[in-house]
């Protein structure tokens, strides 16, 4: 799995760091495997559905090295419409919940492309650290 996630990210987000679709993933799984499109299809819609059935159910998923899906509840809470400001009652829900594994998080913090920028930008004597 982590192989596919690195060939998707070598093969499709070399444009600006966009998100890779299904079709693309559907594609470099067909490549891959050396199966036909319909059947990578087929295989990616089976995990899919797999994966949504098991959290409907509020099992977990645990993938080791890529990460862990869980369900959590949450409680009901007063909130309001940003747009009239009117108080609003959000009903208590289960949201799925991602958790990166070891091995992921690992891959894509050392795969970096470019550095880290941020933080005070009133300090302009010192624009040579931050060209690449």
């Amino acid at each position: 799995m982590a192989r596919i996630i690195t060939e998707l990210g070598n093969s499709c987000l070399t444009n600006g760091g966009r998100r890779v679709t299904k079709s693309e993933l559907i594609d470099v799984i067909a490549a891959r495997a050396g199966l036909t499109k319909a059947r990578a299809e087929m295989v990616v819609n089976c995990v899919f559905d797999t994966m949504t059935d098991a959290l409907r159910g509020s099992e977990g998923i645990e993938v080791r090295g890529f990460g862990s899906f869980t369900v959590r509840p949450y409680k009901p809470y007063a909130g309001r419409n940003p747009r009239t400001g009117q108080p609003v009652t959000v009903p208590a829900k289960r949201l799925p919940f991602f958790k990166v594994g070891k091995e992921l998080k690992e891959l894509v913090n050392n795969s970096r492309h470019r550095a880290i920028t941020g933080g005070d930008d009133d300090d302009d004597d010192d624009d040579e650290l931050d060209a690449p």
